[in-house]
């Protein structure tokens, strides 16, 4: 009798032991190999996956335990998909809780300045937390999709960085990059300096895209924008490469030749006067901004020094002069 009862206290001391060790695994914080952690989980992730995913990023949990908890606590079926970050002192059911709740990273696409539509098409193809939605529609049917009136996507949409859930949809982006850029020209073309040469504000988005390609510099937005202003008024011709580049698309190699400025096309500016049919880029606020309240100047010429600043002059004599000794000597 006196066997019986020790070993029903040796049992009921092991059960004991085991249910606080367990108690402590529960709510002991996971190793971490940094303050902050983050992983992403792909969609369709097993609960076993997942836990291998959170010990490769750097979170110390045992597979087996990660997916009894997560079966104990029926959560299984439930844990979400997308970019999370851990910070040390989250203890496993704190871990589980966020994965339920879906509690993610909000996802981010930048789009740059002077990016063309194509390379933000790329982008948001290459995004792994977007849905392609737009994959097998061609331009004028995502313009469609996304209630644009116009029938050329070129400069359309506002160069910004964006943030959105795991699984949204391209076609959110882009139409919100579309409103934005819609918005912010409107504002300007209501605020823009008189007597200006354009006959649209999709004129001024022409010449914003024309001069976002012209220089990084801010401080050389405005006035860059006063030389095309003059030349256009003039009826000079406006002779900038980066519209030829463009109409050449993927015939460009990197060396734009003389053969490409004599050759004519609806991009080439050497050969056409006025403005080209659509923009050539996609153009950010400061250049938009910048054509519709252009610096007064009586320049008509401008080249690049080589130092990502440019040379402005009034006279062509001046301007050879500065090509001699910008570019032609690399002076």
């Amino acid at each position: 009798m006196r066997a019986w009862r020790i070993a029903v206290l040796t049992l009921f001391a092991g059960c004991a032991i085991a249910v606080a060790y367990g108690w402590h695994v529960w709510q002991r914080p996971l190793p971490m190999a940094t303050e902050r952690v983050q992983v992403r989980i792909a969609a369709g992730a097993t609960a076993r996956q997942i836990a291998l995913q959170l010990r490769a990023a750097g979170i110390d949990v045992m597979p087996s335990l990660f997916v009894a908890a997560a079966r104990l606590t029926g959560v299984t079926r439930s844990l979400r998909a997308g970019r999370y970050e851990f910070s040390r002192g989250m203890n496993l059911p704190a871990v589980l809780d966020k994965m339920r709740r879906g509690d993610v990273l909000r996802e981010r696409l930048t789009v740059i300045e002077g990016w063309t539509f194509r390379q933000l098409r790329a982008a948001l193809a290459a995004h792994p937390e977007l849905r392609q939605d737009t994959a097998a529609l061609s331009d004028t049917e995502v313009l469609r999709a996304i209630g644009a009136s116009e029938s050329h996507p070129e400069g359309l949409f506002a160069p910004d960085t964006y943030l959105f859930d795991p699984g949204t949809s391209d076609l959110q982006l882009l139409r919100q990059a579309y409103w934005a850029q819609r918005a912010t020209l409107q504002q300007a073309w209501e605020g823009r300096a008189a007597g200006l040469p354009y006959r649209s504000a999709y004129e001024a988005l022409i010449m914003a895209s024309i001069v976002e390609k012209e220089t990084g510099q801010a401080d050389e937005r405005a006035r860059i924008a006063g030389v095309f202003v003059n030349r256009l008024r003039r009826g000079m011709l406006l002779q900038t490469d980066p519209s030829v580049i463009y109409g050449l698309g993927e015939r460009f190699d990197g060396n734009l030749r003389k053969r490409d400025l004599m050759t004519d096309g609806p991009y080439n500016t050497y050969t056409r006067a006025g403005l080209p049919p659509t923009p050539i880029c996609l153009p950010g606020r400061a250049s938009i901004v910048a054509v519709l309240n252009p610096e007064p100047t009586r320049a008509l010429y401008f080249v690049a020094r080589g130092d990502g600043t440019s040379h402005f002059s009034e006279t062509l004599a001046e301007h050879n002069r500065a090509v001699a000794r910008y570019q032609l000597r690399g002076g």
